[in-house]
C-alpha cells in the first residue's frame, strides 16, 4: 500500500474508456457506467492518516464477513428446500395453512349410487351448455370445458375440528416467526451496508476536501468521435460546457447523463479536482480570493499577466471586427418571421426564391438522425464484403440511361457542363486524400479540395445513410452506369426513409425530429418536394470519396438543374422547409424550456415555453403533424407561469426593497405578458384556473397588516395589470438565439428530457 505524504494542488484522473478486442482485432470504446461526486475527500489516502485508515479497513473487513454471514442464512430463508424448486419458507408456511383451512367440496349423497359422483359433472356441462346457445349451434364443444364447480382447490379428504385447531395456530405461528426472522436479517445487512458506506465520513478524514473543476467527454466511438468539455465557473457558481467554438451554460444533471456513462456512446475519459477548503465559493468571496491572490503576485509577473491580457483583449476585439465583416447567418428573432436565407441579389424573383429553398433544403440534408444508424449496422456485413474503392480516379464517362424517380424521368448527361469541368481542374491543384471513420461502415478515402469538404456533415447520420445506399447501388452502377446507379440508390434512400415515417411513434421517440423527409412525409408533401429534397442529397459536394460518388454526385447536381419552374413550384418547396425549420425551432425552444424549468430557471423557461406554444400556434393551422403537442406546451408553459408567480411574490413579501424591485420586474415583464398572451387565444379550463390562483395571491395581500403603507401602494399599482386583460403592446423577452437546424440529434435530447421530467407519462397529457 502506498501513501501520499503531500498532495498537489491539481488531481487528474485519467480513465480507461478504451481496450483491444482480440477477437475483432481492433480497439473497442467502454460505455461502462461510471460515476463520480462533485468533491472527494483524499484525508483516507494521506501517510498521517495511516493507523487509523488501517483500522477502519480492518472494520470494513470484520463487517464484511459478517455480513455474509447474514447473507447465508437469509438465503435459506428464502430458498427453502432440499431439491430444485425451493421457496421462501414463510411462503411454504401459508400455503400448507391455506390447505389446511380449505374445506372440502360438498359430499354427494350416498342414495345416488357410488358412481353419481361421476356422471354428475357430464350431467352439469349438459345443462350449462344448452342454456342460452343460439339454435342449431354445435354444443359438443361445452362437453369438454371444465365447469366452474369441478374447478376445486385442494384440500384435506377428512380433517376434524381438534386437528383444525391444533394444526392452525402453530402454522400461523411458525409463519409470523419466520417472517420476523427474515426482517431482522434484512435490517441487520441494511445497517451493515450503512456502516461500510459511511466509515469513511468520519470529521476526522473530511479535512483535504478536493472539487470537481473539470470534466473532459467524449462521443464515439474508438477510432472517431467529439470531444467537449465541462468547467466549473466559480464566479458564476455553476458550470459551463465547451463544445468548439460554443460556450453554454450548463448543469451538474446535464454532466451526469453526458459523463457517467452506460446510456449513450458519451462519457468522461478525463476528470480534473482542485484542492479546497470550502465546497464552492461565492461570488463576492471569489473576488476577494482573487484581488489577494493578485495583490501577492511578483511585480515581474504582475506585468506579464497584464501584457497578456492587453494581447487577448486585442485579438478578440480583431475577431469581432472580421466577423462583422462576414455575412451574418442569424436567427431571427422568434416574435418575427422565420429566418430570410441570404441570396444573391436579381431582378429575377423566382431564382431567388430557388436560392432560399436550396440554402434551406442542405441545411436539412446535414440534419443528423440516430436511427440511420441501425440501418447501417443491418447492412455493414454486406457493405463491408463488398469494400469501397480506394483508388481516387477522375469518374469515367457514362453512356445516357434514363430511368424513373417517382413520377420523373431522370436522365444523365454524358459529361458535366464545361463550368463544372473547370471547377474540377482547379480543385485537382489543391486536393488530398484522407481518410473518415465512418461509424458501422469503417473508413472511406476522401478528397479534401481547397474549400474542404463539411466533416460535421460527412460524419451526421444522415450522410451515412446516402452512403449507404450508394454502396448497395454498386452492382447497378457496374453494370448500367452513374444514371441507374443513381436510380437504385435513390430508390434505396426513399425506401427507408419511408418505412421510417410509418413506425409507430413512442413517448420517447418523435421521428420528424430525425429527417426532414420523415416530416414531409407524415404531412403528406407534395411528390416533387420529396422527391428534389432527396435528390439535392446525393448532390452534396461532400460525396466525393470515390469514382462511383462522384459521378452519382454530378448527375445528380445535373438533374437539378434541369428541373425548371413548371416541374417543382420552388415557392411551395420553400414553405415547406420553411415549414420544417420552425417545426425543429418550436422543439428547440420546448426542450431548452424544460431544461431551464427543471434546473428551476422559472423567468428563462417561461420565455422559451411561451416562444413555443405561439410559434408551434402557426403550424397546427396546417396540420396536427405538423407542430408539437399543444397540450404539452401549454402544460408547462402553466406549471412554470405558477412556479415563477409563487417566486416573484415570495420576493415582493420579503420587503426587501431590493427583493420588492425583482418580484415587481418579474410580474411585469414576464408573468403579466404571459396572461395577457393566454387571455387572447382559445383559453382552456385549466389555464383560466391557474390564472385564477395567480390573481388570488395577490389579492391576498391587500390589507396585510404586516406591510408597510409604501408597499400596499406599489401592490395597488400592480394589481390593475393583473386583473384586467388591457389592449397594451405585449412585450416579451427575446430568448438567446438557437440553432435548430445545426446537425446534432435533437431526439438523445427529447427523450432524456420527457423522462427527466416525471417520467415519459409527462408525454400523454390529457
Amino acid at each position: 500500500m502506498h501513501w501520499f505524504t503531500k498532495l498537489p494542488p491539481v488531481l487528474t484522473f485519467e480513465l480507461s474508456r478504451f481496450e483491444f478486442n482480440q477477437s475483432l482485432g481492433q480497439p473497442e470504446k467502454i460505455h461502462t457506467r461510471l460515476e463520480f461526486p462533485q468533491t472527494i475527500y483524499m484525508d483516507r489516502f494521506l501517510h498521517c492518516n495511516k493507523e487509523l485508515i488501517r483500522m477502519k479497513r480492518e472494520e470494513i473487513k470484520r463487517l464484511k464477513e459478517k455480513m455474509v454471514l447474514l447473507q447465508q442464512q437469509l438465503e435459506r430463508y428464502l430458498q427453502y428446500g432440499s431439491g430444485p424448486a425451493r421457496c421462501p419458507l414463510p411462503d411454504m408456511l401459508q400455503y400448507v395453512l391455506d390447505f389446511v383451512t380449505t374445506r372440502p367440496a360438498a359430499a354427494v349423497p350416498s342414495a345416488q349410487g357410488p358412481h353419481a359422483g361421476l356422471l354428475q359433472p357430464q350431467t352439469h356441462l349438459m345443462d350449462v351448455q344448452l342454456n342460452g346457445r343460439p339454435e342449431g349451434q354445435d354444443t359438443e364443444d361445452a362437453r369438454v370445458q371444465p365447469s366452474a364447480a369441478a374447478l376445486q382447490p385442494p384440500a384435506p379428504r377428512a380433517v376434524s375440528e381438534d386437528e383444525l385447531a391444533l394444526l392452525r395456530p402453530c402454522l400461523q405461528r411458525w409463519r409470523d416467526e419466520t417472517e420476523q426472522d427474515v426482517r431482522d436479517l434484512k435490517e441487520s445487512i441494511d445497517r451493515i451496508k450503512l456502516s461500510i458506506h459511511q466509515m469513511y465520513c468520519d470529521p476526522l478524514l473530511q479535512q483535504v476536501p478536493y472539487h470537481l473543476h473539470a470534466v473532459l467527454v467524449h462521443q464515439g466511438q474508438a477510432n472517431a468521435g467529439h470531444y467537449w468539455a465541462f468547467i466549473y465557473d466559480q464566479p458564476r457558481r455553476s458550470w459551463l460546457k465547451y463544445n468548439d467554438i460554443s460556450v453554454t451554460e450548463s448543469s451538474w444533471e446535464e454532466l451526469e447523463r453526458d459523463s457517467f456513462g452506460g446510456l449513450k456512446n458519451a462519457s468522461a475519459y478525463c476528470l480534473m479536482y482542485i484542492s479546497g477548503t470550502v465546497p464552492r465559493l461565492a461570488a463576492d468571496e471569489a473576488d476577494g480570493q482573487l484581488q489577494r491572490e493578485v495583490e501577492a503576485m511578483p511585480p515581474e509577473l504582475w506585468h506579464y499577466v497584464q501584457e497578456d491580457n492587453w494581447r487577448l483583449e486585442q485579438e478578440a476585439e480583431e475577431w469581432e471586427e472580421e466577423q462583422s465583416c462576414k455575412i451574418p447567418q442569424m436567427e431571427p428573432s422568434p416574435a418575427s418571421e422565420l429566418q430570410e436565407l441570404s441570396s444573391e441579389s436579381g431582378s429575377d424573383q423566382s431564382s431567388v426564391c430557388t436560392q432560399r429553398a436550396r440554402c434551406l433544403s442542405s441545411e436539412h440534408a446535414m440534419i443528423a438522425k440516430e436511427q440511420t444508424a441501425k440501418a447501417i449496422a443491418n447492412c455493414a456485413s454486406a457493405y463491408e464484403k463488398n469494400g469501397v474503392e480506394a483508388a481516387l480516379c477522375e469518374p469515367k464517362e457514362v453512356e445516357p440511361v434514363e430511368a424513373q424517380v417517382g413520377e420523373r424521368t431522370l436522365t444523365a448527361q454524358a459529361e458535366p457542363p464545361q463550368d463544372a469541368q473547370d471547377t474540377e481542374a482547379a480543385a485537382q491543384c489543391s486536393s488530398q486524400v484522407s481518410e473518415v471513420e465512418i461509424p458501422s461502415v469503417g473508413k472511406i478515402p476522401v478528397r479534401s479540395d481547397a474549400d474542404g469538404y463539411n466533416e460535421e456533415v460527412m460524419l451526421s447520420p444522415a450522410m451515412q445513410g446516402v452512403i449507404l445506399a450508394i454502396a448497395k447501388a454498386r452492382q447497378t452502377f457496374d453494370r448500367d452506369g452513374s444514371e441507374a446507379g443513381l436510380v437504385k440508390a435513390f430508390h434505396e434512400e426513399y425506401s427507408r426513409l419511408y418505412l421510417l415515417a410509418k413506425e409507430t411513434p413512442t413517448p420517447q421517440n418523435d421521428a420528424r425530429l430525425q429527417h426532414v423527409l420523415i416530416y414531409f412525409l407524415q404531412n403528406n408533401a407534395p411528390q416533387q418536394v420529396v422527391e428534389r429534397t432527396l435528390l439535392e442529397q446525393f448532390a452534396d459536394k461532400n460525396l466525393s470519396y470515390d469514382e462511383r460518388s462522384i459521378s452519382i454526385m454530378k448527375v445528380a447536381r445535373a438533374k437539378l438543374r434541369e428541373i425548371g419552374p413548371d416541374d417543382v413550384d420552388m415557392e411551395e418547396y420553400r414553405r415547406w422547409h420553411e415549414d420544417y425549420s420552425l417545426f425543429r425551432k418550436v422543439s428547440v425552444y420546448l426542450l431548452t424550456g424544460l431544461e431551464l424549468y427543471q434546473n428551476g430557471k422559472y423567468q428563462e423557461s417561461l420565455t422559451y415555453l411561451v416562444y413555443a406554444y405561439q410559434s408551434n400556434t402557426k403550424l397546427l393551422l396546417k396540420g396536427v403533424r405538423r407542430g408539437v403537442s399543444e397540450p404539452l406546451i401549454a402544460l408547462y408553459r402553466r406549471e412554470c407561469l405558477l412556479k415563477l408567480n409563487e417566486v416573484a411574490a415570495s420576493l415582493f413579501v420579503s420587503r426587501e426593497e431590493a427583493c420588492v424591485a425583482q418580484g415587481i420586474s418579474i410580474v411585469n415583464e414576464s408573468v403579466i405578458p404571459c396572461m395577457h398572451l393566454m387571455n387572447d387565444c382559445e383559453i382552456c379550463r385549466e389555464d383560466l384556473d391557474a390564472i385564477q390562483v395567480m390573481r388570488n395571491l395577490w389579492c391576498s395581500y391587500l390589507g396585510r397588516e404586516d406591510m408597510d403603507e409604501k408597499l400596499q401602494l406599489k401592490l395597488g399599482e400592480l394589481l390593475p395589470r393583473l386583473l384586467e386583460c388591457s389592449t397594451e403592446v405585449i412585450v416579451l423577452k427575446e430568448p438567446p438565439k438557437i440553432r435548430p437546424n445545426s446537425p446534432y440529434d435533437l431526439c438523445s435530447r427529447f427523450a432524456a428530457v420527457m423522462e427527466s421530467i416525471h417520467g415519459a407519462s409527462t408525454v400523454a397529457v390529457k
